[in-house]
């Protein structure tokens, strides 16, 4: 036993190490917003001449849109039919997971329209800025980054592969897992590409400052703020109504319940993070193992309701800020995007920007160029989505267990009561872990299995002591 808790402390000491990188990123980010928000203030035309920094930290985005949209929507039409093949469980999960993250993107268009984040600003496209276009050095770097993909085109092939290899049942595997390996080098480049965010946030936020000044500030303050109040506001009305209704469980007490955990993300910055201790907690709180191994694995890919409001509040941010609103039907072909796209969002930093920068290419492609201003800000907005990612799947694991018969209410009111209390201390020991999950039932295991969708660190392998870090 002392042995095994030595080998635990080594890998729990790893995962810290792994943490600590995204803490240094999260800084540097920081960093940057501020340092380019004091050039634009105190030298607004060398703020100005900076411009090409975001410039080219958008276009190397935007050079792996098509390979991430491709891989995410093969990997997830392949998933979809696996989860569906469990049965009730895996159908009603993810015909809610849809559902709900439907009303999230419709939820963001409606505040977007409401407050208009982004008035004002008047940002324009880098080729119209002039002067830094002439630039050899500039052009030079320019010219090295690869030609973007056209984004339609890549989704439509994508889904015709997907559904051509759920025809070929056991012999389009081999296929999907070549599929599946090809998607681990295309997320480790957009991870490579987000450590130059700090260098791309820096010179948009300078130079869109050093353009319209204050009002560039005011303008993200707005966003951030509306973002969070939406998503407060989603968790305790949207999902606490529902919770209630269903189940007759208090949102408030299944927060409390998740303390720790939302302390773990906040400190990460990532759901995954929390991912076996939730798994764990709605065993704890009476939600059978089945549901837990099939319902929480499959949210993690396909229920992502923070990152839904994300995306549709940043894309009429952006449109709004560059003097191109989007009327009505641009905004639902939007919504109608996103609910695909979205669903390869999860599970890597930096693929909610690239699911942003795909939606927005698109609709309108010259949108992309004002992308440079929420780089700046996306990290501030981070911690927000993944607490509500978070919550959306804890609540959806009680909903799914109430609607199947498989949530034993009375432990459940026991337990967000705090009168039966979560062992902390035997949480990997005694078979709560994601592993001891899906391996006490087969179908359990299956599912978790085929999840994984653009996001080999949503789903973690049947290990109990395995922790899954997004670095």
């Amino acid at each position: 036993m002392t042995s095994q808790r030595g080998v635990k402390a080594v890998k729990a000491k790893n995962a810290r190490r792994k943490m600590d990188k995204t803490h240094w990123l999260y800084v540097a980010v920081i960093v940057a917003v501020i340092g380019g928000a004091a050039i634009g203030l105190m030298a607004p035309e060398v703020g100005k001449s900076l411009k090409p920094l975001g410039t080219m930290f958008i276009a190397l985005i935007k050079m792996v849109i098509a390979p991430i949209i491709f891989c995410t929507l093969v990997v997830g039409v392949g998933s979809i039919a696996k989860a569906a093949t469990v049965g009730k469980v895996g159908g009603l999960a993810l015909l809610y997971f849809m559902t709900m993250s439907t009303v999230a993107l419709g939820i963001g268009l409606l505040v977007g329209n409401i407050i208009h984040p982004g008035a004002g600003l008047q940002l324009k496209p880098y080729e119209a800025s002039g002067g830094a276009e002439e630039n050899s050095t500039v052009k030079f770097l320019m010219d090295m980054i690869p030609g973007d993909i056209p984004v339609l085109p890549t989704l439509v092939l994508a889904l015709m592969v997907g559904f051509a290899l759920q025809s070929l049942g056991k012999a389009g595997e081999p296929v999907l897992n070549g599929v599946k390996e090809v998607q681990k080098v295309v997320f480790k480049l957009m991870m490579m590409i987000m450590w130059l965010a700090p260098v791309g946030a820096f010179g948009a936020i300078a130079a869109v400052v050093g353009a319209t000044g204050w009002a560039a500030i005011g303008s993200m303050a707005i966003l951030m703020g509306a973002f969070y109040l939406t998503c407060a506001l989603f968790i305790v009305v949207i999902l606490g109504s529902i919770l209630r209704l269903v189940t007759g469980l208090n949102i408030f007490t299944l927060m409390r319940y998740l303390g720790r955990e939302y302390l773990l993300i906040f400190a990460t910055s990532s759901s995954e993070s929390a991912l076996p201790r939730l798994m764990a907690k709605m065993e704890h709180a009476g939600v059978s193992k089945p549901v837990v191994g099939i319902t929480v694995p499959t949210g993690y890919s396909f229920n992502l309701d923070g990152t839904a409001i994300y995306l549709t509040m940043s894309a009429l941010f952006i449109s709004t800020a560059m003097g191109m609103p989007m009327n009505l039907g641009e905004q639902i072909g939007l919504l109608v995007f996103m609910v695909i796209a979205s669903k390869g969002a999860a599970g890597v930093t930096g693929a909610g920007l690239a699911t942003l920068a795909a939606g927005l290419a698109a609709h309108k492609p010259v949108l992309l160029d004002g992308m440079g201003v929420i780089v700046g800000i996306d990290k501030f907005m981070s911690e927000c989505r993944a607490l509500t990612n978070f919550t959306g799947n804890a609540v959806a694991t009680l909903l799914v267990g109430k609607w199947t018969h498989e949530l034993d209410i009375d432990k459940a009111r026991e337990v967000l009561a705090g009168r039966d209390p979560f062992d902390e201390l035997n949480m990997e020991e005694d078979g709560h872990g994601y592993g001891a999950s899906a391996a006490a039932e087969g179908t359990a295991e299956d599912a978790a299995a085929g999840t994984a969708t653009g996001a080999e660190g949503s789903a973690v392998p049947a290990q109990d002591d395995r922790v899954p870090v997004t670095v």
